[in-house]
């Protein structure tokens, strides 16, 4: 892999300004951007599908940079991946279903930020019921992967707006970085 899209999928709300994510935003594309050729989108400050569509046709490595509102994406990542996902140029029909997906030589990460506390994933117990990020988020794994794409390891930011510790994340996703690209 050598080309990364990072895609900042947050939308402004008077409670979430999006500074957490700006910073990790830029954290992720100024760090693989010392090893591997990167394009950026800010899809809050708009975008032209034909162009985010070859971006993502020269990308190896996709990455969404995104909030978690109300366990989904905000409505402008969801808007984005409506228009950009196009017919013909990131899926086609298939005798299965699901396995036409035309980005199939690609791989993506997902890099959210939550309010909700770790601890509330990943056991029986509590409001997720024992499932991790991941499985919370089938959805949005699900999609990519209608469309071609292989998973990296996910990486997560809890308790963002309750108890934010900026320093906490930055090296979490430092090591995160590390992990997954050697970066």
């Amino acid at each position: 892999m050598k080309n990364i899209l990072v895609v900042n999928g947050h939308e402004y709300y008077d409670f979430a300004k999006g500074e957490l994510n700006k910073t990790l935003f830029s954290q992720i594309t100024n760090t693989l951007e010392k090893k591997y050729q990167v394009k950026t989108t800010v899809i809050q400050d708009g975008y032209d599908i034909k162009e985010e569509q070859g971006k993502f046709k020269w990308a190896d490595v996709i990455i969404l940079q995104t909030p978690i509102y109300w366990m989904n994406v905000p409505g402008l990542l969801k808007t984005y991946m409506d228009k950009v996902f196009e017919y013909d140029i990131f899926f086609t029909g298939s005798p299965k279903y699901g396995q036409g997906g035309l980005m199939k030589d690609k791989k993506y990460m997902l890099s959210t930020t939550w309010n909700a506390p770790e601890y509330a994933f990943n056991d029986k117990d509590t409001f997720f019921d024992g499932r991790n990020v991941d499985e919370v988020l089938i959805h949005l794994h699900k999609t990519m992967e209608f469309i071609g794409m292989t998973a990296l390891k996910s990486f997560s930011a809890h308790d963002v707006i309750a108890n934010p510790d900026i320093e906490k994340y930055t090296k979490e996703l430092d090591s995160h970085l590390k992990e997954v690209f050697k970066a």
